[in-house]
């Protein structure tokens, strides 16, 4: 835009002579949504969000707002503010000189640690025109050091890198700024009476050390060992996450009280401003890497407790040289820790780290109720209505190495097997069925002639009777047993793909009537140690199932992919769908969502304030999570977690989504936080159906914390979606054409 030129939404609203009307709401949307994009065309923008998004990430927060705050916090003593600010800054410019992805610079995660060295030296040293040539280089230092080290640790290790590169720099400064006599140290002038008491009333001044030593603890993570500071950061950390708040109380109190009691004096304990380390280990491995939870707490207790000792150890050591331990503790201690749980593969290691601790165990606690299958899909083995005979850990034959194993048979609505007497084979209403391939594959083993046996009787000298192995793509191998007599259909080498017919049910080996066998195993051996795995696509007793095991005693039925509907959901990078968002049907926002894919291959509709991840996986496509700040995308979670690619008349199934996306105020608030000790708080169920072809309804219902909601979702004829409703909001699509590079 020309500086001075109206927008095409204003310039619209303006009429002849001195008649003006307002602009629509969605007109000073757009044109306000213009001149953001107009200011974030200038580079300086992008460098300032990076720095402010640095301050935040010291306390495992990610929050520009909160960054600027904590900025202002560290600019109460402009000495250690304006160092801390020319590391980052220096940092930045290096960066950009290298041509750096913005992208890469913007989460401030590998600038944190920068700010950190910037704010110890300034702490230090006078702010003079030489100190800053050494704050400016021990930043960029700090940079390339981070960076670095970042890879090895991730790449040989598997461990975050904390702030141990701003131990590692400072260090390094300080021992060589005892030989720069021209640099003043902070002694000479006076900002270390604000890291005292100054300014603090004395009502607040008189507090008992146990309360103001946890303050002065939380303001020494940013230099500032000040009551009123700490106060501040309090407020901060728990207006973002209650989690990590009641994390740094626990942190701090129970490192006080055990050093305390080895000390013998609580109070001495207390006033160590060095209690940040406990602080910091608490959040970190009871919140930040790790499922929040009751067990995750207790854990840290013990991190805390394990710093403890690594902090007198390296007080011992580095007292010679004039250094600070700063936050050395910390790092060994949680290293070892993440390291530990990450070793054992425990569950309370965090495989995907939210924003906060609060989305961390809502996403993890509902994918956990969401996806219960395994990495081995199987599609069931058969067309139309069958029951589940027995499953794994069966009451007769399922036991041992071959305890994951699945019989099906076929019943009436009296739950017999076979009609008359059962006497004969072809009393039985499976004997004869075709069976089909489970999986995409080759044909590796064949057994084809072993004769079916009366009904009761077995063959205990060829278990598995008729059988075949197909070797999968994936490289598991599916075991099919007791087929009839000479009626597979394939050979050695043969390719099948998901339906294909391989034969006939029977009743040939130990089998004491007609039925089918399946199991997944490890080797092409027939009757190898079975494997866990799961059928995907199946209606068990009326309700759809993505992904999981049928229960015993339940009917299941195989849905395959409508090639219509797999078409309708299948999106290109880049493409762009724009969306009318209304409310009782006046226009209230404008929603423009853009294909992307993430590094990790996943796609997401991008909508500049956050992103909705989406695929598809073995017939069903689903919404996996909401990122950033949209509340439109979750809206669109909401109404549609997951959606079988196979129509039927009011077929219906469950989800659940997470209770940041369900909950409203409060009771969300509250949801989040009583989450991590009772993990039914962490999702909402939510019941969903077809009410027509291409039309879905949704209902979220939960505990008192969700409120009822209702929603809709409507795929368009052609391709995507073309409205999501809930309750009174509506997104629509307002473009009929889709937008994509691929297609003029």
């Amino acid at each position: 835009m020309i500086p001075g030129q109206m927008s095409a939404p204003l310039q619209d609203s303006v009429r002849d002579g001195n008649d003006v009307a307002l602009p629509s709401v969605s007109s000073r949307i757009r044109a306000a949504n213009a001149a953001v994009a107009w200011a974030k065309s200038f580079s300086i923008y992008e460098e300032l969000y990076a720095v402010f998004a640095s301050f935040p990430e010291i306390f495992f927060i990610h929050n520009l707002w909160i960054g600027l705050a904590f900025f202002a916090v560290t600019m109460v003593n402009p000495g250690i503010g304006g160092a801390g600010l020319v590391a980052v800054m220096s940092a930045f410019i290096f960066a950009r000189f290298l041509k750096m992805d913005r992208e890469f610079l913007r989460s401030g995660m590998f600038t944190y640690n920068t700010l950190l060295v910037g704010l110890a030296l300034g702490h230090k040293l006078q702010f003079t025109a030489l100190s800053c040539i050494l704050f400016a280089t021990a930043g960029i230092l700090t940079f390339m050091l981070a960076i670095a080290m970042s890879h090895l640790f991730s790449k040989y290790l598997r461990l975050p890198i904390l702030s141990l590169p701003f131990v590692l720099v400072t260090w390094c400064a300080y021992l060589a700024s005892y030989r720069y006599s021209n640099l003043l140290v902070s002694e000479t002038y006076g900002h270390a009476l604000w890291s005292q008491n100054a300014l603090t009333p004395d009502w607040i001044a008189a507090w008992p050390p146990l309360l103001t030593g946890y303050f002065k603890s939380l303001g020494a993570i940013l230099f500032e060992p000040n009551i009123l500071v700490g106060m501040a950061i309090a407020i901060l950390i728990a207006w973002k996450s209650r989690i990590l708040f009641l994390l740094s109380l626990w942190g701090f109190y129970v490192g006080v009280a055990v050093r305390g009691l080895m000390f013998g004096n609580i109070d001495m304990a207390a006033t160590d401003i060095c209690n940040f380390n406990y602080i910091l280990t608490a959040m970190v491995v009871g919140g930040v890497y790790t499922v929040p939870s009751i067990r995750s707490y207790l854990l840290a207790a013990v991190a805390v407790v394990a710093s403890i000792l690594i902090f007198d150890a390296t007080f011992i050591f580095v007292v010679p040289f004039r250094l600070p331990a700063y936050t050395l503790p910390f790092n060994i201690a949680t290293m070892a820790f993440i390291f530990f749980l990450d070793l054992l593969q425990s569950p309370l290691y965090a495989r995907f780290i939210g924003r906060t601790p609060e989305e961390t165990v809502e996403n993890e606690y509902a994918n956990r109720m969401r996806y219960h299958g395994q990495l081995r899909t199987l599609f069931l083995p058969f067309s139309g209505q069958w029951t589940v005979w027995q499953g794994f850990d069966g009451c007769w034959t399922h036991k041992g190495n071959w305890r994951h194993a699945y019989d099906f048979v076929i019943t009436d609505d009296s739950g017999k097997t076979h009609s008359g007497d059962g006497s004969k084979l072809e009393d039985y209403y499976c004997f004869h069925k075709p069976v089909l391939s489970p999986v995409r594959g080759k044909i590796v083993r064949i057994v084809n002639d072993l004769p079916d046996l009366k009904p009761g009787e077995a063959d205990k000298t060829n278990n598995w009777g008729n059988a075949l192995v197909i070797q999968d793509l994936a490289g598991y191998y599916v075991e099919i047993s007791h087929f009839a007599e000479k009626s597979i259909r394939v050979k050695i080498g043969d390719s099948v793909e998901r339906g294909t017919v391989l034969g006939l049910c029977g009743n040939s080996g130990y089998s004491p009537q007609p039925h089918i066998h399946i199991q997944t195993q490890a080797t092409d051996t027939i009757g190898a140690a079975s494997l866990p795995f799961s059928f995907v696509s199946f209606v068990e007793n009326g309700k759809y199932i993505a992904n999981d095991i049928p229960a015993e005693k339940h009917v299941v039925e195989p849905l395959y992919p409508d090639k219509r509907m797999d078409a309708q959901t299948s999106f290109v990078l880049d493409e762009v769908y724009n969306y009318s968002v209304r409310r009782n049907g006046r226009e209230i926002d404008t929603l423009k969502l853009t294909v992307r894919m993430s590094y990790d291959g996943t796609f997401y509709f991008d909508s500049g304030n956050g992103q909705l991840y989406f695929g598809k996986h073995e017939g069903t496509f689903y919404f996996y999570r909401a990122d950033g700040n949209d509340k439109w995308l979750r809206a669109m979670l909401l109404a549609l977690p997951r959606l079988p690619l196979s129509y039927r008349t009011k077929l219906a199934w469950n989800d659940f989504v997470p209770a940041g996306s369900a909950a409203l105020g409060l009771k969300k608030i509250a949801a989040q936080l009583l989450s991590s000790f009772a993990p039914g708080f962490a999702a909402a169920r939510v019941s969903q159906c077809f009410t027509e072809r291409g039309v879905a309804q949704c209902r979220v219902k939960g505990s008192w914390f969700f409120t009822e909601r209702r929603a809709a979702v409507t795929l368009d004829e052609t391709k995507g979606f073309s409205l999501f409703k809930l309750d009174d909001i509506e997104i629509r699509r307002i473009e009929d054409e889709i937008k994509s590079p691929y297609f003029i």
